[in-house]
């Protein structure tokens, strides 16, 4: 059961990462061209794959998302003291 779960995880790491790779444009894929990860995901399954998703694909956007605003007790918030 154990050699069946693997060959599911391998099979299936290296066909996700062999399909986003193909559909990236070139400029998006970074340290080798699309090509270059292409083939080592194809030679090398795993660990070409999971070398792919760690140093070929490209960053997410940093948004980092929305900033939250400090929590201010109330007699410190001048907002709070206004409306008084």
């Amino acid at each position: 059961m154990a050699r069946v779960l693997l060959i599911i995880f391998t099979i299936g790491i290296q066909l996700y990462g062999l399909i986003d790779c193909a559909q990236r444009e070139d400029s998006e894929v970074r340290a080798l061209p699309r090509w270059g990860w292409i083939l080592i995901i194809m030679f090398l399954p795993t660990v070409g794959a999971i070398g792919y998703l760690v140093a070929g694909r490209p960053k997410r956007p940093g948004n980092g998302g929305t900033k939250r605003k400090r929590t201010i007790a109330p007699d410190d918030d001048p907002d709070f003291l206004r409306g008084l």
